[in-house]
């Protein structure tokens, strides 16, 4: 298979994202800190944060999210050209 000029910058804005964590935060009323909230081992774990970190703990909620999308995005390129180079192969052997 030949690489596709969308195969590498996706690739390399995936490699770009430096800081990555799962799950979500919710936000507590009247409290000092906001619930983690992640699912691990078929559980969902909560982990209390400070207010100070909230900001950087979704930086890396959203840097996790954009590299799932991108790696969705690679996966549907390869899943195509796959299925080009079967098509182009069958049409070969007729």
């Amino acid at each position: 298979m030949k690489t596709t000029s969308k195969i590498h910058p996706l690739l390399e804005r995936m490699a770009q994202i430096a800081r990555m964590e799962r799950g979500k935060i919710c936000r507590m009323a009247g409290r000092p800190h906001c619930n983690h909230q992640t699912w691990q081992d078929g559980r969902n774990v909560v982990r209390y944060v400070p207010l100070a970190e909230v900001a950087a703990l979704q930086e890396a909620i959203d840097g996790y999210n954009l590299f799932m999308r991108l790696a969705q995005e690679y996966a549907d390129e390869i899943i195509r050209r796959t299925r080009d180079e079967r098509v182009k192969n069958a049409a070969m052997r007729k």
